[in-house]
């Protein structure tokens, strides 16, 4: 299990300068306290030799300052208030280095949306492994947690100012990242940090969008992280016009999907906890019981806008339980009609994963809370992995992730 006191006073994992000393270190942090699987992967290595995956992106992305001084800031810290603040500062340090990063020229390629991933766990993990000064239970550290990742996705930091058009946009973390896939990429979630905060050129005029990147937790989702930024700028009085979840999907093509289904199909998530079942509420936000939430983006307008280089098809699809049977046992009928007044949905356009609930979350909220604005999701091409096994990147692999990307910001826009 990876050391926090190795990234606080500098020696072995991320080979920076001390900034404690190892007494000081040892005392802050407990190096045997439990960290998630998805933390934990920030020991695995794509050869033996080689070094660890997530610290090395964390490095080669520049990011191991801010790392390194929240976790030395964390042994200073004297009070559960302190704490407060400085995750949540720390976390929005993070999202916003990242943004500034993916619209900038660096060394490491802009559109690597890893750094951000494996820095963000660098920190949570901190959290964990963090000794205080003060009585902490565990529910106290558990918000910490949540406070610093969330802070750290953009969740709370959508800034639209005078703008009139507005869109709410959300990619994906990197996901099925066993063995050599420890260095996957999502470029649903390089998408989101190149658009964050940028004014994009539409038929109606320019149009300023917020993004955030979302886990692929089911635990998350059940916290409403989904909720908190969609729902959140709706209740802000923010006026959102348009809504778009995106997500990594099939290979080869863009998807607009039609249907949202209410139906988790237990594949495990980044944690290799899977959940199957009903999609529950989200505590605190009004919300209709619907099986299935149908898109309302312009679909038409975005299969005919010849974005390139991906084609862009409309996915009518779904899946139900039939009328009389119960949910989840049996085979669902699948249709690309209508879905049948009263059956249970078991699949959505975009499938029963984190990718389908995003869409059927922000949609069910916007519903709740009567927003006019559009809703939908796009799934974009699948990511292939460089072609040398012990690799992080290649020019191929870079230029598929700018590629995809970029025709991500051009569908945005005929939103």
């Amino acid at each position: 299990m990876r050391s926090v006191m190795a990234m606080v006073v500098g020696i072995g994992v991320l080979g920076l300068p001390a900034v404690a000393s190892a007494e000081e270190a040892g005392a802050c942090f407990d190096t045997s306290a439990p960290l998630t699987v998805e933390e934990q992967r920030l020991d695995d290595s794509l050869a033996p030799g080689l070094p660890a995956v997530g610290p090395e992106l964390v490095r080669l992305g520049g990011f191991e300052p801010v790392v390194r001084r929240f976790a030395a800031r964390l042994c200073d810290v004297r009070t559960r208030a302190g704490a407060e603040g400085l995750t949540a500062e720390a976390g929005r340090e993070l999202w916003r280095s990242a943004v500034d990063r993916a619209k900038g020229e660096h060394e490491w390629d802009a559109y690597d949306d890893r750094p951000l991933y494996w820095a963000r766990l660098q920190l949570t993990s901190s959290v964990r492994q963090w000794r205080p000064r003060f009585p902490l239970s565990a529910g106290d550290r558990a918000r910490l947690v949540r406070r610093v990742d969330w802070a750290s996705r953009g969740v709370d930091d959508v800034r639209f100012g005078g703008v009139e058009r507005r869109v709410l946009v959300t990619g994906f973390d990197p996901f099925q990242l066993s063995g050599t896939s420890v260095r996957r990429s999502n470029p649903a979630g390089a998408a989101a940090l190149r658009l964050d905060g940028t004014v994009v050129q539409t038929a109606d005029g320019p149009a300023r969008v917020e993004a955030a990147v979302l886990p692929v937790l089911w635990g998350s989702f059940d916290e409403g992280i989904v909720e908190r930024f969609y729902g959140g700028a709706i209740q802000q009085g923010l006026q959102p016009d348009a809504l778009v979840t995106v997500s990594q999907g099939r290979p080869g093509r863009f998807d607009v999907e039609r249907w949202a289904a209410r139906w988790r199909g237990g594949f495990p998530d980044n944690n290799d906890i899977g959940v199957r079942g009903t999609v529950p509420d989200a505590t605190g936000w009004p919300q209709p019981a619907l099986e299935f939430i149908e898109t309302s983006l312009p679909w038409q307008r975005m299969v005919d806008a010849g974005t390139t280089p991906f084609p862009v098809n409309y996915n009518r699809s779904f899946c139900e339980w039939p009328l009389g049977s119960t949910p989840g046992t049996g085979t669902p009928v699948c249709r690309t009609d209508e879905p049948t007044q009263g059956a249970v949905a078991a699949v959505g356009s975009g499938g029963d994963y984190l990718s389908n609930e995003s869409m059927y979350r922000a949609n069910r909220v916007r519903l709740g809370l009567d927003s006019p604005a559009a809703g939908g999701h796009l799934h974009t091409p699948v990511l292939r992995q460089p072609a040398d096994p012990t690799a992080l990147t290649d020019a191929a692999f870079e230029a598929e992730r700018r590629a995809i990307a970029d025709q991500v910001r051009a569908l945005v826009s005929v939103v």
